[in-house]
């Protein structure tokens, strides 16, 4: 069955954050190490800052309370202001006919900036920024809504992303279909309905054969 739409998340499934993310977070990196008010490995903190939304960084590591507001308020200002070269092969998902929508969480500031850079905010017909310090909104939320205020079933919908544990867990629990896009191979296994580590493969599963 052709799909109407499709969901995309954007750090590290349109663009990949590690090419800008040492030069952009590296204020918050010297706050963090400076403060020590964290626990486990900064080394893999500074991992997550590139993959996943800071609230559940400093949940994860026991940042103190100063620590997290300190973070919170470099954060809630910071913005980026240079180039940002989506991936190599973003220009595929543009073979796919149907409606595209971006969802991401981040600060509202931060992420507008690295979308408004990108160049991509015209190929997606609606972008929506979860901002955790604002709302209490999760991705799921999201889907229901596009879902609900576009009369789409979960069936004709897709949703496309990086982390298995956010995005991908919410399409799953609507019953959506759900692609891990995994461009860094971390991984081998998934619940998702489909694996791939290039947009070619995204096309190859849902483009619609030619009817002869």
């Amino acid at each position: 069955m052709q799909k109407k739409a499709f969901i995309y998340d954007f750090d590290n499934t349109i663009f990949p954050v590690p090419s800008i993310g040492d030069k952009l977070f590296a204020p918050l990196f010297s706050l963090i190490e400076d403060d020590g008010g964290y626990t486990g490995d900064f080394a893999s903190i500074k991992d997550a800052v590139m993959r996943q939304p800071f609230q559940a960084i400093s949940t994860k590591h026991n940042f103190s309370k100063q620590l997290t507001d300190k973070s919170v308020t470099l954060l809630n200002e910071l913005a980026y202001d240079g180039p940002l070269a989506p991936f190599e092969d973003y220009e595929e998902i543009k073979k796919l006919p149907g409606d595209r929508y971006l969802v991401t969480t981040g600060f509202y500031k931060l992420q507008k900036s690295k979308i408004d850079a990108s160049g991509v905010k015209d190929n997606f017909r609606e972008i929506h920024i979860i901002d955790p310090a604002t709302t209490d909104k999760t991705k799921k939320d999201l889907f229901k809504e596009i879902l609900q205020a576009n009369g789409y079933q979960p069936h004709e919908v897709v949703v496309i992303g990086d982390d298995p544990e956010s995005e991908i867990k919410a399409g799953n629990e609507l019953n959506i279909e759900t692609v891990l896009y995994d461009k860094y191979h971390r991984y081998p296994k998934t619940t998702a309905t489909h694996l791939i580590d290039n947009f070619k493969q995204l096309v190859n599963i849902f483009r619609q054969p030619l009817v002869k």
